[in-house]
């Protein structure tokens, strides 16, 4: 099975033989050119430095194909690395909880979820329940064979927390199988309705810039050029024009890659982050004119959608079990669709224009 894009797999693995457990698990791709792995592991991890990740393979918990390394050690392709302490992991384990949930498609294969913005997918440091997760485990808590806990079923792919609509989840591992390996080879079909700050010139154009994390801020994930970072992934987003508003444009992006932030990162490299996205600086005024009621609008605009305005709005796979090709479509939720419609109704009055 295919790992997700941010490659890191959060269950427990603890080692029989000398009492050690798993926190971290990677895979290294396919492509990854011979890389020192403290190097590694620095661009992949948020929050660690290069520091402790040296004094960790010193302290003989950093495990490439199940035996320690040291930190000159070069990753090659599909390593397996594991960075294993003396004591269990945080319990991140997923208890059913009653959380409402859009379900548009179930069958006894998978389901499909449109999941409403400011849900976390995945328990996590600060969000250790109330996710969707926790919400599928209460929805099928009668089915015997399904346990939230097994990686082997349940979500195949992720969103941002504050990014809404369609995910897919598998109720069985054979189901999870087949449809990971479609992600895994692209086979999928998935596009984005996003409000991005300016306004677009060109109908439609395409995106492609290798993706790691910014080694300025570690939380966040920037362009590189092909081969100037050797752990950064090549993604490629296709956008087209949907509506043209005074000073930001509504936009469709169909991924061909899934990466981590894809579209959030690429619109921005292009110049257009992604409105009121605090994490990429869409939450200041990039693009207008200067008076105190277009700040006031904004302010109005920033309060009706508090959060980046992109959400997944269709999903195309085959089924699992009987091949045929599945399409979903999603209405755009309350807060974007509000959104859309104040600038719709927005007249500039101004020819004194930002930059």
């Amino acid at each position: 099975m295919p790992p997700f894009d941010d490659d890191i797999d959060d269950l427990e693995w603890a080692n029989e033989n000398n009492g050690l457990y798993e926190h971290f698990h990677f895979v290294v791709d396919k492509g990854q050119e011979l890389l020192r792995i403290d190097k590694y592991l620095t661009n992949c991890m948020s929050n660690i430095s290069r520091n402790r990740i040296q004094e960790a393979a010193d302290a003989n918990t950093i495990l490439v194909n199940n035996v320690p390394v040291k930190a000159n050690y070069r990753v090659k392709p599909l390593d397996v690395i594991r960075i294993v302490l003396d004591h269990p992991k945080t319990d991140f384990s997923i208890v059913a909880q009653d959380i409402p949930l859009d379900i548009i498609y179930e069958d006894n294969d998978l389901l499909v979820v449109n999941k409403q913005p400011g849900l976390v997918v995945h328990p996590g440091v600060g969000n250790f329940d109330n996710t969707l997760l926790n919400a599928l485990a209460w929805h099928l808590r009668n089915i015997p064979t399904f346990d939230a806990n097994d990686p082997r079923i349940g979500l195949v792919h992720r969103i941002d927390k504050d990014t809404s609509g369609l995910l897919l989840v598998a109720k069985n591992a054979e189901a999870k199988t087949k449809l990971g390996l479609q992600f895994f080879n692209k086979t999928t079909e998935r596009t984005y309705n996003a409000l991005v700050w300016g306004v677009i010139k060109e109908n439609e154009g395409t995106i492609t810039g290798d993706l790691a994390r910014d080694p300025r801020d570690r939380k966040s994930y920037t362009v590189f050029a092909e081969g100037e970072n050797p752990v950064a992934k090549h993604a490629v987003t296709h956008y087209k024009v949907l509506e043209r508003f005074a000073y930001v444009t509504l936009v469709e992006c169909k991924l061909e890659t899934g990466r981590t932030h894809q579209i959030r990162v690429h619109m921005k490299h292009i110049g257009h982050t992604l409105f009121n996205d605090v994490h990429y600086g869409g939450s200041e005024i990039l693009k207008g004119i200067r008076t105190a009621k277009y700040r006031q609008f904004i302010e109005n605009c920033f309060a009706v959608c508090p959060r980046q305005a992109l959400h997944a709005k269709t999903l195309g796979f085959e089924h699992p079990s009987t091949g045929k090709w599945m399409q979903f479509d999603s209405e755009l939720p309350t807060d974007m669709q509000m959104l859309i419609d104040k600038w719709q109704r927005y007249n500039p009055s101004s020819t004194d224009v930002l930059d």
